[in-house]
């Protein structure tokens, strides 16, 4: 029987052999609409996730520290041209209080996710983070923006372990157009993944799944991408336009090959990439769960072994509005249980400690010392 969400269903113990990838592969997958032949994929990342990271659900909690941001992409809703949002910014005693309830609700990690604010500098997050490190067992995941190389260093030497910056598209002509331009001299978002590996982070990135303009080529693009990046993680949501940004009031004409930007799509992207990334930490991502009561669970039986529960204090969750409708229980006590209880009807359970990827794991150990 098909899922009534619309995606994967617990992976049968038989399961296909295991699936060659190359190009004309994963285009033929991602195009497949055939229910049936795709439980065959979601079976075959699933054992893949068996055999390479385990039952293990790494829990990541996430704190949105400012939804303040001097970037202007065309699909983000707290870009620096959009006034109807409602701005906050954490105090350092709030972020430390949230990595407390982190720690507290028996996750791994803390994620320091923000907008470039410009009024919050490298010495603020290298003092959050040695408090954190200092007060708690949590390893620090920081999502920011595209930093300053000097400025990535010194939150390295403050106690950062994992970067995540997404790279949105391999379509560089799809890129500049919802992407605003670099200026002389600063470093591409590719560029800066490569000094995120360079620094001994682990490193992360993604794309959006139907960002208007994307063809099945681009999709195809993007997953070998990430093979060819080497990502320690990967997060693969759907694009989910906002009403007030360029791109979300734009009429876009949609190719003949536009990739959809609906749950099944993201579920076939997030298990050929598991399939491509054997050892890649991959979420189960909140943009899925906002198209679909229904969506972290799809995630999840598709190849994701991360849930990314929200901490960013109640009062200031619906400001961090990078897309309308966010999935976002408004009570700790029953988001906690509903992550539990979902992660138990997985036939999974919660990992313990931070979880780092065992693709990092793998090639940090072998690096001559």
């Amino acid at each position: 029987m098909k899922d009534p969400g619309g995606g994967p269903r617990p992976a049968s113990p038989r399961h296909p052999p295991s699936m060659s990838m190359d190009r004309s592969t994963i285009l033929r997958w991602l195009r497949e609409r055939d229910p049936e032949r795709l439980e065959a994929l979601y079976a075959e990342a699933d054992a893949v996730r068996r055999a390479h990271v385990g039952d293990a659900v790494h829990l990541r909690g996430l704190v949105e520290i400012s939804s303040y941001c001097q970037r202007n992409c065309t699909y983000c809703g707290i870009r620096a041209g959009n006034f109807s949002v409602e701005r906050f910014r954490l105090t350092a005693a709030e972020v430390v209080a949230c990595a407390r309830q982190v720690a507290a609700f028996g996750c791994g990690t803390v994620v320091l996710q923000g907008g470039e604010d410009p009024a919050l500098d490298v010495d603020f997050y290298a003092a959050v983070i040695r408090q954190i490190k200092a007060e708690t067992p949590l390893a620090v995941t920081l999502s920011l923006g595209e930093l300053p190389p000097a400025d990535l260093e010194r939150l390295r030497a403050a106690g950062a372990e994992r970067y995540l910056l997404r790279f949105e598209t391999s379509n560089a002509a799809l890129y500049a157009r919802v992407h605003p331009p670099h200026q002389p001299g600063e470093p591409t978002r590719r560029e800066l993944l490569g000094r995120l590996r360079e620094l001994g982070f682990e490193v992360g990135s993604g794309v959006m799944v139907g960002l208007p303009g994307t063809t099945f080529e681009d999709l195809t693009n993007d997953l070998l991408a990430f093979r060819a990046l080497d990502l320690d993680m990967i997060g693969i949501g759907p694009y989910i336009p906002h009403p007030e940004t360029p791109l979300g009031r734009r009429s876009v004409q949609a190719k003949a090959d536009q990739v959809p930007n609906d749950v099944v799509t993201s579920c076939k992207a997030m298990a050929l990439t598991r399939i491509l990334c054997p050892r890649s930490s991959i979420p189960a991502t909140t943009a899925l769960a906002t198209l679909s009561p229904q969506g972290r669970m799809q995630g999840l039986r598709a190849g994701a072994n991360v849930w990314m529960p929200n901490f960013t204090p109640p009062r200031f969750r619906a400001s961090y509005e990078i897309y309308p409708g966010k999935a976002s229980p408004r009570h700790d006590e029953i988001a906690h249980e509903f992550v539990l209880e979902t992660i138990a009807l997985a036939g999974r359970h919660v990992g313990r400690g931070p979880g780092p990827s065992p693709n990092y794991v793998a090639r940090s150990s072998s690096v001559p010392h």
